[in-house]
């Protein structure tokens, strides 16, 4: 079974929709001052780079980096943003392999460090984010303390 990972705006159907079952997903156990995903014009307007991973040429998983004060190497770093495996396909790898290539994408970008925010809810998430080498951080960029939060990052060198 293939899978391809390709850049897409996350303004397209296949994206769109993936966007918003992890809308669903994430409300029913976060209030709104703790959900802090990025809406799809959102997204655009902060030119996020988005991805949408195909299994068969079924769109199974997302996710986005926006890259932070790129332009000064000390303090730049990419935010993980959007992620989402479709509960089918969950447990394939998807999510790392979303991950290895937003990690390269950052990368050849001249971005070393990787960081996000995610639920206390999201415990497989938070379980693939640890494999993956994301270490607890305190609230980064915009996020301030929440009980309901937790913030990571990764050194990529």
């Amino acid at each position: 079974m293939p899978v391809v990972i390709i850049e897409e705006r996350p303004d397209t159907a296949d994206a769109s929709q993936l966007i918003g079952e992890l809308d669903a997903l994430l409300e029913p156990l976060y209030a709104q001052k703790s959900r802090h995903g990025y809406s799809v014009e959102k997204l655009l307007r902060e030119g996020v780079a988005f991805f949408v991973a195909r299994l068969d040429g079924v769109p199974a998983a997302c996710g986005g980096v926006l890259l932070v004060d790129a332009g000064n190497d000390d303090r730049a770093y990419g935010e993980i943003k959007r992620m989402y495996v479709r509960p089918p396909f969950r447990g394939l790898g998807l999510g790392k392999l979303i991950l290895q290539h937003l990690a390269n994408y950052s990368r050849q970008r001249g971005v070393n460090l990787l960081r996000l925010e995610t639920g206390i809810h999201q415990v497989e998430a938070i379980n693939l984010y640890q494999r993956f080498g994301f270490e607890r951080i305190p609230p980064f960029g915009s996020y301030h303390p929440d009980p309901v939060s937790l913030c990571f990052e990764k050194r990529l060198a």
